[in-house]
């Protein structure tokens, strides 16, 4: 049963749940520990995604306690399921007493307030502040909070939250100062006003640090130079890396010039050098020639052991080893200075002595030489040579390899791969022009030339697949002709005619733009003569008109436009010999194909470029689809009898939701999207053919009246049909083949423009 929330148990109080299939008996005993007892535990009652929060502690308002209707009967979903992600964000702080801190009395610490809908647990987490001291991160894990005494039975909720709100948790008191767009948007639709968000107090104890991080600026006369902390070099030229190449020259009896790779890594003045192995060279093992670490530039021999050292040892007292006393020496008297390679050291040309041998600088890269430009000013970064090795060879321009000549066995690129590798494979396909033009497939229908008669009158399709350029022949049959008909090629690249076959050459195969109305092609010794197309393939041409010069209609008009010029009135006078040109006028696509064969030969312009021009400006238009409009409703109807569905209300509130100020018309977008919303069991092919026949207005959209009279079905009922194919026999979606019969001659005559040149001339 339904209540209206506060209201007693009376009759007229109460309405009845149909929606509600199961009436199950809830457990009333449990085992706990041991011990028999009755639950307590209660089952979270059923609450609706978008509905109004009711508080049962608090009574309905006036309007629902006057209503004379039962409460809105929608779907009720579990909280767990209706709130499922969904969680509010609180922006609040708390001030924590400082005792040991002189100049600051408390600190602010900025905490953030997550409440869970799902089940009415509370978390706290105080985002993290860089160079704070403080252990930040979670300070109340999830769990459901209780309220602050003497309410300390019951646990905080939603009501308890709100901006400009004070709410004690474990006895903090914390001040809510904003929250999410979510937060605020889900608590202003509950009906639950947010007043705006407020302004943060700033921490004491973070001005104080920042107020003793600012230093005064020492004067340049009395300034010492400053000190360079070594973390601090780390963090500002950390992956930073000067890259020189160079060479040493160990050209001794047994020795030969040794190409490098310096690299000096700014974040700690360490380099490390890398040596360069020639191809073939027979050198083996690892290629370091220094390991990372400081370069000292003067070396004199390896310090013993104990010589150089962090600090200085100053012997106090003591002469025996056993009464011996030491300090340390803070002024390290005595200890050798020692000289490293830096950045300004490094130049093209420069030397460098690596433990006694001396390296060379020739070059280095593009960030090298920024680095070089913006620092020192340098500008001049030109190589320098380098000697040339006893080891290497001057480079021959590599020949292209000679393979043996085709044996006829398998295909070319699969003997291909056998010659060029012990272990061939298969040869790989263009994996993305197969993904591109799967499916897509030119079709074009041909006769075959021959001296026998009865062959010249087979009929034959020709499909070319783009996906792998592979060509496939099919012969129609036809009854007592004596042909049996069927696969004629099977499917495969053919080459292209007069090629050597037996060579070492990969051949040549057809092409898709070999393809076209007029072509004579040679397939197997079998010639053909293509007589058509179907329209898909002639949309395609026409749509790819840089890969098929036969259905580019500016290159085919220029060619009939330099022909016709010198004598463009006896042109249009053979197309319409009455010279009536007004709005409307048509000639046929034999009269105009004649003409223009008068004009140019067949060389100049094919078949297939006179068909290009007539279907471009092809003055027959598409037929308007035939669609019943009762036909698609009583369709329509059964498939919702089928599924059982009677929602119809469900889209009058989808489309006041979309539609609030109540527009006559809607775009056909929105009736598209509410209709795939309510998941009405209709396929794409079905909402299709429902948009087609409802009422539209001039500008395209639709009668909001129509569309829902069109599924109601208490009133207004077609008769019901059989079931049938929708995508196929609703409604019919036969393509236009007869584009290109007639020809619109007046705008054939205006895209020629050589009316206007005439003009132009006799003025």
């Amino acid at each position: 049963m339904l209540r209206l929330p506060g209201m007693p148990l009376l009759p007229g109080a109460q309405f009845y749940d149909y929606s509600k299939r199961r009436h199950p008996r809830r457990q009333t005993l449990m085992h706990y520990q041991g011990i028999h007892m009755l639950s307590d535990h209660r089952e979270p009652e059923l609450v609706e995604p978008n509905g109004p929060l009711v508080d049962l502690n608090c009574p309905p308002g006036h309007a629902e306690l006057n209503a004379p209707w039962a409460p809105k009967m929608t779907t009720k979903l579990p909280p767990w399921l209706a709130y499922d992600k969904q969680v509010l964000c609180f922006n609040a702080y708390f001030k924590e007493p400082l005792t040991e801190v002189y100049h600051a009395p408390y600190q602010v610490r900025k905490v953030k307030i997550y409440f869970y809908l799902e089940d009415g647990t509370m978390q706290i987490t105080e985002p993290k502040v860089e160079n704070s001291g403080i252990p930040q991160g979670c300070l109340v894990h999830r769990q459901r909070i209780p309220k602050a005494p003497p309410n300390e039975r019951e646990f905080l909720s939603i009501f308890d939250l709100n901006v400009d709100t004070n709410v004690q948790i474990f006895d903090r008191n914390y001040h809510i100062s904003g929250c999410d767009i979510f937060t605020r948007q889900f608590l202003s639709r509950a009906g639950i006003a947010v007043p705006m968000a407020l302004m943060e107090p700033n921490d004491p104890t973070t001005e104080l640090r920042k107020r003793s991080a600012v230093k005064p600026t020492p004067r340049p006369e009395t300034s010492a130079l400053p000190k360079r902390h070594a973390f601090a070099q780390f963090l500002e030229f950390d992956r930073h890396v000067l890259k020189f190449q160079g060479y040493w020259n160990d050209r001794s009896d047994f020795g030969d010039v040794r190409r490098l790779d310096i690299c000096y890594y700014l974040a700690d003045d360490t380099m490390d050098i890398k040596e360069k192995f020639p191809r073939n060279s027979g050198r083996e093992g690892t290629s370091t020639f220094l390991k990372r670490a400081k370069l000292p530039k003067d070396f004199t021999g390896l310090a013993l052991p104990g010589q150089q050292t962090a600090v200085t040892l100053l012997n106090v007292l003591g002469t025996n080893m056993r009464d011996v006393r030491y300090v340390t020496d803070p002024l390290n008297t005595g200890q050798k200075q020692i000289a490293y390679y830096t950045d300004e050291d490094l130049k093209i040309g420069a030397v460098l002595k690596v433990f006694g041998r001396h390296v060379v600088l020739t070059s280095c890269d593009q960030f090298t030489q920024h680095y070089y430009r913006e620092k020192y000013g340098i500008q001049d970064f030109t190589p320098q040579p380098v000697p040339d090795r006893s080891d290497e060879r001057a480079s021959n321009p590599s020949q292209a390899r000679r393979l043996p000549p085709y044996n006829g066995w398998g295909s070319y690129e699969d003997s291909e791969g056998n010659c060029i590798t012990v272990e061939p494979k298969a040869p790989q396909a263009d994996f993305k022009k197969l993904m591109k033009y799967d499916g897509c497939i030119l079709r074009f229908g041909a006769k075959l030339m021959s001296s026998i008669r009865e062959n010249c009158e087979r009929s034959f399709v020709i499909s070319y697949y783009l996906a792998d350029d592979t060509i496939q022949i099919y012969e129609i049959p036809r009854r007592n002709s004596g042909f049996m008909g069927g696969e004629f090629l099977k499917r495969a690249r053919v080459p292209l005619p007069g090629q050597e076959k037996f060579s070492s050459a990969r051949p040549e195969y057809y092409r898709a733009n070999d393809f076209y109305i007029g072509a004579r092609l040679s397939f197997k010794d079998h010639n053909f003569h293509i007589i058509s197309a179907d329209e898909f393939t002639l949309l395609y041409m026409e749509q790819h008109a840089s890969e098929f010069p036969v259905a580019d209609i500016r290159s085919i008009m220029q060619k009939i436009r330099e022909a016709v010029r010198p004598q463009y009135k006896q042109f249009v006078l053979r197309c319409q010999p009455n010279a009536d040109l007004r709005d409307g006028t048509t000639i046929s696509f034999e009269t105009l194909k004649s003409t223009l064969l008068a004009f140019l030969s067949k060389e100049a312009l094919l078949n297939h470029e006179i068909v290009t021009v007539c279907r471009f400006f092809s003055a027959e238009q598409m037929p308007p689809p035939s669609c019943d409009r009762n036909h698609v409703r009583a369709a329509a109807q059964l498939e919702l009898k089928r599924a059982l569905w009677n929602n119809v209300d469900e889209i009058v509130e989808h489309f006041s939701h979309i539609n609030p100020t109540g527009k006559p018309f809607i775009t056909e977008a929105q009736v598209r999207s509410t209709l795939r919303g309510c998941r009405l069991p209709f396929s794409l092919e079905l909402v299709e053919d429902i948009l087609q026949v409802l009422k539209h207005n001039e500008q395209g959209e639709i009668e909001m009246r129509d569309v829902l009279g069109f599924f109601d079905m208490s009133g207004d009922q077609v008769p019901d049909i059989a079931p049938i194919n929708i995508a196929f026999e609703l409604c019919p979606k036969l393509p236009f083949l007869h584009k290109g019969r007639l020809l619109d001659f007046n705008w054939f005559l205006h895209y020629l423009g050589l009316e206007e040149e005439l003009v132009r001339d006799n003025h």
